[in-house]
Formats: structure tokens, C-alpha cells, sequence
């Protein structure tokens, strides 16, 4: 395809950043624009299989301790998550309910969005869930003076990869410097060597999970050599 109508079609004001980040070099600036695309698209993936494999070990944890239906009791009156102090938990739980035809656990897990099971880290939702749910990553680091992995790390860390998630979500490009034309994969690297990291302290083997779906690296490398 021709620049002037790959321009036309994606529009000048996206495409120009491409352009000026290569050097005014309009074979590159497609390239890069297509190379951007398929590293979004291995991060959302990567990010969707960390998504269910946290929400599914944080589903074991509290089915384990609150039965099998713990969700919806959580945000029933007397539930640990019907607290002011759990501020607008129980309200996202209800809504989600609203969405479901017919009412299973497994149905309204899948409603809940990644943000939800980040503030089951938080600390008023932490402590009302019974402070046990760091468990769910069984080979984290063991807290030091200087360095505390307790749930505040873990809210902060999966804020970060919601930042992620969401800059994907609504097509923005990840092979940039923040705020600038110039190419840097440093952001997209630090997501993902997070998200393998969470995933081996759940103790997943992420190779084993991502085979044949996880080239990150290899993209970066490509843009970074655009």
C-alpha cells in the first residue's frame, strides 16, 4: 500500500508520530505501525491469560474460605464486601448480577473486570476477605525492611498492568517514549517481564501457558532495530 493512503485510512495525526519517530521515512513508519499492532495484540493476550488465571486462583481462595458462592454473598446484607469501607465494591458486584440472565458463579466471575480483582487487593477489601489472599502468589519473595510485598504491592503492581490493559483497549500505541515521536519498547518490556514475574510467583509455568503465543521479546527487538 502506498503511504499517502495508508495515511488517508488511519488518518495523518495517527500515523505522523510513526513517521517522525523513523526519520520522515514513510516504509518505515508502516512497518513500525504494523509491528506496534502485533506486539498490542501478544500483550493483550498475555495480559487476558493473566487476567483468568488471577481471578481464578482468587475464585479458589475465597470459595475455599466462604463457599461456593461467595461473590454473590459478599455483596449481600452482612457480606464482608457490604461495608462502607469497601466503598463501591458491593454496588459493581450487584450490577454484574443484573447482567446475568440466569444467576451461576462462574457467570458472574466472568463479569467482574480486571480492575475488580486488583481492589480485592486493597486494603479495606483485603482485610474484610480476611487478609489471607497474598496465598494466591505462593512463591513471592519473603518481605524484607526494605522491600514489602504485602497487598499494597500487589494493588500497585496490577495497576500497572490494568494501565496496560487499558492503553490496549483503546488503541494506543506502546512502542513510544510517553508523550514523545521517539521509539522506546523500555514501557512494553516492564509489563511484560512483570507479567511473567506474577505469573512464576503463582507458580504457572508462563512458557508452558504461552507456547506459541508470546514473542514479545523478539518484537521489541524489531522495533527498537526499525
Amino acid at each position: 500500500m502506498k503511504y499517502i493512503d495508508f495515511q488517508n485510512i488511519m488518518s495523518a495525526d495517527r500515523i505522523n508520530r510513526y513517521f517522525q519517530s523513523t526519520g520522515n521515512n514513510s516504509r518505515k513508519a508502516m512497518t513500525l505501525y504494523r509491528a506496534n499492532l502485533k506486539l498490542s495484540q501478544e500483550l493483550f493476550t498475555i495480559i487476558s491469560c493473566f487476567e483468568v488465571a488471577l481471578r481464578n486462583a482468587i475464585d479458589r481462595h475465597y470459595t475455599a474460605l466462604h463457599g461456593n458462592n461467595w461473590l454473590r454473598d459478599s455483596a449481600s446484607p452482612g457480606g464482608m464486601f457490604n461495608t462502607r469501607n469497601c466503598g463501591k465494591t458491593p454496588y459493581i458486584i450487584a450490577t454484574a448480577m443484573r447482567k446475568l440472565t440466569v444467576y451461576s458463579h462462574p457467570g458472574l466471575i466472568a463479569q467482574m473486570e480486571f480492575g475488580f480483582w486488583r481492589y480485592t487487593f486493597a486494603r479495606h477489601q483485603f482485610y474484610a476477605g480476611g487478609q489471607g489472599l497474598l496465598t494466591v502468589f505462593p512463591s513471592k519473595p519473603v518481605s524484607t525492611l526494605t522491600h514489602s510485598y504485602n497487598n499494597q504491592y500487589f494493588f500497585d503492581e496490577l495497576e500497572r498492568i490494568n494501565g496496560m490493559r487499558n492503553r490496549l483497549a483503546h488503541h494506543e500505541p506502546v512502542c513510544f517514549r510517553n508523550g514523545f515521536a521517539i521509539k522506546d519498547t523500555s514501557y512494553s518490556r516492564r509489563i511484560y517481564n512483570l507479567l511473567i514475574r506474577l505469573f512464576q510467583w503463582m507458580d504457572i509455568n508462563e512458557a508452558a501457558l504461552l507456547y506459541g503465543l508470546d514473542h514479545v521479546v523478539d518484537i521489541c527487538d524489531k522495533i527498537d532495530s526499525i
